[in-house]
């Protein structure tokens, strides 16, 4: 296959992002940056003095995998828990002025927005701060959350995103009604795991881990092809879900298939200054390509351009389809 069909045939894809409706359900949360300088060490203390220069405030967690898919241009909504403070009304209106609907978004009095502050000088983070609770959510947010999925996908889903940062609204029972409901309906449904709840996701489509996440997901220590080869097929098999995709860093990405085919993808970054939020633009151009109906490795390799993309960006950054499409028609080389 030649460089330019496979480009002709990705950039078809994007083309049907604006027709394509995801759901995602997870944990919100606001990415705080505070930018400045250092230039000498604190007198009080051997810490670094940080002068303050800006600061900037950003959907993060699931709410930058809602942002990321709006910013490709797809049809999307939110699921999730927020708290009864002005971080959560801060979240609501940044949503809202992009035209996002924010009626899935719970309040909940017993706890907190999640908000992580990163402390960034000379283009290194210095210390992160953490405002947030891992509890679980009750039984009445899980109600809420379920009707809500149920009524988006009577209206017409492709799929859901599950975006799981351990912060309490993913849960067992959340991902098996999510499960059996999107197999009624014929939706994908992707998932962004973190390595405490693999044992939870039995029956999605597909699953994007990271190595370090696939190491202990499967028990198996990846340290080079054979041993990732195992740890992919281990996961397909234990999770029984249709494919695995494995992000590498600079080793790019390895998609696993039910149908026993792997398939391993170069990476597309060219440079890498920060890879905050990466995993959530590969989650939601992954999500977005399926849903407009690519094939697994279409949509993986769509991902794998998008993450090449946000890495060069420091702090958390979305993609448009514009650059998708030139960094696609840009590449040097081809391959099938």
């Amino acid at each position: 296959m030649t460089m330019f069909a496979e480009a002709k045939r990705l950039t078809k894809y994007i083309d049907l992002f604006p027709k394509t409706r995801v759901l995602v359900v997870g944990d919100v949360m606001l990415d705080h940056y505070i930018w400045g300088n250092v230039s000498r060490i604190s007198p009080e203390a051997p810490v670094p003095v940080v002068n303050v220069t800006r600061e900037t405030l950003l959907l993060g967690a699931a709410a930058n995998v809602v942002n990321n898919i709006w910013s490709l241009g797809g049809i999307v909504g939110v699921c999730g828990v927020i708290g009864h403070d002005d971080a959560g009304k801060r979240l609501q209106h940044m949503m809202k002025e992009k035209g996002i609907a924010t009626d899935g978004l719970i309040v909940d009095t017993q706890r907190p927005t999640t908000i992580k502050t990163r402390v960034i000088a000379h283009h290194q983070q210095v210390v992160r701060f953490d405002r947030e609770t891992k509890q679980g959510i009750g039984r009445d947010a899980h109600r809420q959350i379920l009707s809500h999925i149920t009524e988006k996908a009577a209206e017409g889903l492709d799929a859901i995103v599950i975006s799981d940062y351990c912060k309490g609204v993913v849960t067992r029972d959340l991902v098996r009604d999510i499960v059996k409901l999107a197999r009624r309906r014929k939706i994908v449904v992707s998932v962004d795991p973190k390595v405490s709840h693999f044992g939870i996701y039995s029956g999605v489509t597909i699953l994007t881990p990271n190595t370090k996440e696939a190491s202990i997901g499967s028990r198996i220590d990846i340290e080079d092809e054979a041993s990732l080869l195992r740890a992919g097929k281990g996961l397909l098999a234990k999770l029984s879900c249709e494919a695995v995709l494995i992000t590498r860093g600079e080793h790019g990405m390895s998609l696993f298939e039910r149908s026993g085919r792997v398939i391993h993808i170069p990476t597309e970054a060219r440079d890498v200054f920060d890879v905050t939020g990466a995993g959530d633009t590969v989650i939601s151009t992954l999500t977005l390509a399926m849903a407009a109906g690519a094939s697994t490795i279409d949509a993986a390799r769509l991902s794998n351009f998008a993450a090449g993309i946000v890495v060069a960006v420091v702090g958390t950054a979305t993609v448009t389809p514009t650059e998708l499409k030139q960094r696609i028609h840009d590449r040097k080389g081809g391959r099938a």
